[in-house]
């Protein structure tokens, strides 16, 4: 009986580690076609003076969401990064970019601009600073009570620290608090009215004794 080399193969490989194998293909095939999750990012004008954030599973959803707000139509601009001006015209660049990555809405017809005009350095020397902190304010569902908070702290411009505060029952726990407060309320008004009543009726008594 003469055996492929591919048979061979598999008579020398136990069977435990081929299932491995095999469960590990399935697993990596699974998340490779499972769907992105959403994440936030943010968004500004060509001047910078307007900065929005928002929350996207894609390229297309996130040029959706921003043409509305930046009164600019999906066809007629596209998103750079606010940096280096690199533009985001792929799904891939898109997805391997970080959270809160910082984009530029640039329309057609108009060119992505530096933030500031830099001098040489031995003009204006560049200033650094021992820490930098940022605080971005997000929804990942427009009906949350407060969203979520992201802080991100820079020492020495080296060194990035980041955390992520999230107020999904911000409003639970406030009606809670509301809802023991009323029944405070309510214990208390009984309370006052019981001793105005006991006190009304024990001064009718001294009256009518004298």
């Amino acid at each position: 009986m003469v055996l492929s080399s591919m048979e061979y193969a598999k008579t020398l490989v136990p069977t435990s580690l081929m299932r491995s194998v095999s469960s590990v293909q399935n697993s990596l095939a699974q998340r490779m076609v499972s769907p992105p999750q959403p994440r936030p990012y943010r968004v500004c004008t060509p001047h910078r003076r307007r900065r929005k954030g928002f929350v996207a599973t894609s390229l297309e959803d996130l040029m959706d969401k921003v043409a509305s707000p930046f009164l600019v139509t999906c066809h007629e601009f596209s998103l750079v990064l606010e940096d280096d001006g690199t533009v985001v015209d792929s799904e891939a660049f898109f997805q391997s970019l970080p959270t809160n990555t910082l984009f530029m809405v640039v329309e057609k017809g108009k060119v992505w601009t530096p933030n500031k005009q830099v001098l040489p350095s031995f003009t204006q020397p560049k200033r650094k600073g021992i820490a930098h902190l940022s605080f971005d304010l997000y929804k990942l569902d427009p009906q949350d009570f407060l969203g979520c908070l992201t802080i991100k702290a820079t020492l020495y411009e080296i060194y990035t620290l980041s955390y992520d505060i999230h107020c999904y029952r911000a409003k639970e726990i406030l009606k809670s608090f509301l809802r023991c407060f009323l029944n405070a309320s309510r214990v208390a008004g009984h309370v006052l009215l019981c001793s105005s009543t006991y006190a009304l009726q024990q001064i009718e008594e001294e009256e009518y004794s004298r």
